[in-house]
């Protein structure tokens, strides 16, 4: 049986005058990029730029938007109604939009980034909230979900287009979801680690808890963290070694027209 998969990184997490991530180098090894909207990183010069290398590179292009938390990076956890959660949500959705364009390029698909999608992945309310912005915005955009989480039900529930995602560099807990990086040993730096895991995530189609619990997932969609030292180097060896194993790299809009 052929193999094929996607890998995405989150990037343009810069602000400003300060760069975080090597973006032109992951550039060239991933297959779809998620870009900072501009309210927990990003501002519309630095997307615009990921934008018009994405598509020099032939990268598709997805919305990364998060709490409006620069200071926390979204990584901190904030309450707010299911109903300016949504608004917030597409306000950033349509700025990268406007971003694209400048480059000639469609946005494919929306990630929610940091906090909000470890909430969302356990809140209904949130992660429909989510599925509505993306819904009235452009609802050709694919939802690119934690596989078997709330978003992915919401995005069933809702008719928009679900994309899985399952994470490379990240441990899972015994659930299923993300472990906090509160722990220390939650994100994989190490490549040779990190490439033999995720060979056997696609070619076995399950990840492993921390524990070591074997979990069959079914999943679109790879993340690597941009924005971590490491990311490069896992990037390339988990490309490297997908490519060894035989797996085929396509964008996302190609893996889930096939």
């Amino acid at each position: 049986m052929a193999h094929r998969i996607n890998i995405n990184a989150d990037m343009g997490e810069g602000y400003g005058h300060y760069q975080i991530g090597n973006d032109a180098e992951i550039l060239r090894i991933v297959q779809s990029v998620n870009v900072a909207c501009g309210l927990h990183a990003g501002d519309a010069t630095v997307m615009r730029d990921v934008c018009i290398k994405a598509e020099a590179n032939g990268v598709s292009i997805g919305a990364h938007p998060g709490f409006n938390d620069i200071w926390g990076f979204g990584r901190r956890q904030i309450r707010m109604s299911a109903d300016d959660l949504e608004y917030l949500v597409a306000y950033q959705i349509a700025a990268l939009v406007g971003m694209a364009a400048y480059a000639g390029a469609k946005v494919t698909h929306v990630k929610p980034h940091g906090a909000l999608n470890n909430m969302a992945a356990v809140d209904r309310d949130y992660a429909r909230a989510i599925g509505r912005a993306i819904r009235t915005v452009d609802p050709s955009l694919y939802y690119l979900a934690l596989s078997g989480s709330q978003m992915e039900a919401a995005a069933l529930e809702l008719g928009v287009p679900l994309a899985r995602e399952a994470f490379i560099d990240r441990l899972y807990d015994d659930e299923g979801n993300l472990c906090s990086r509160s722990n220390p040993a939650s994100v994989i730096k190490d490549p040779a680690v990190a490439a033999e895991r995720v060979v056997r995530m696609v070619l076995e189609q399950e990840i492993i808890s921390i524990n070591g619990k074997k979990m069959p997932t079914a999943f679109d969609s790879l993340c690597v963290h941009g924005d971590e030292p490491t990311a490069i180097a896992v990037a390339t060896a988990c490309r490297d070694a997908l490519k060894a194993a035989g797996v085929e790299l396509v964008t996302l809009p190609e893996m889930m027209k096939a």
